[in-house]
């Protein structure tokens, strides 16, 4: 994931560092990997284009090995407008990410706009 994001933070890459600098057991999972999994979630179901709004929180390390289980629930929906446009509704969504172990790795909320 470094190489594709360009994120070579070594407490992401370097093993050596991540436990002696840093302190870690290793190294751990960029959060931003962990957060387009939990938006792919939302993507999957109403397409990337519907997306109008999305923000998570990094609660935990995701660690080499882990198996992370992420969850979209529909908060809310409401109707919009569109002034010339057919109507929709926009879809409110609260993520969750958790590990094998049941801790929540990361929280987070989508919305998206569902055309009519």
């Amino acid at each position: 994931y470094a190489g594709a994001s360009g994120d070579f933070n070594p407490l992401h890459t370097d093993e050596v560092y991540a436990s002696r600098a840093a302190g870690y057991p290793g190294v751990f999972a960029h959060g931003m990997l962990t957060m387009g999994m939990a938006g792919r979630v939302v993507t999957d179901w109403v397409g990337v284009e519907a997306l109008t709004g999305f923000g998570a929180r990094f609660k935990a390390q995701v660690w080499p090995g882990d198996t992370l289980t992420a969850t979209a629930t529909v908060e809310s929906v409401e109707s919009v407008d569109s002034a010339g446009a057919a109507g929709g509704e926009l879809v409110r969504f609260v993520l969750s990410a958790r590990n094998q172990d049941g801790v929540e790795v990361l929280s987070g909320t989508a919305s998206a706009r569902l055309e009519l």
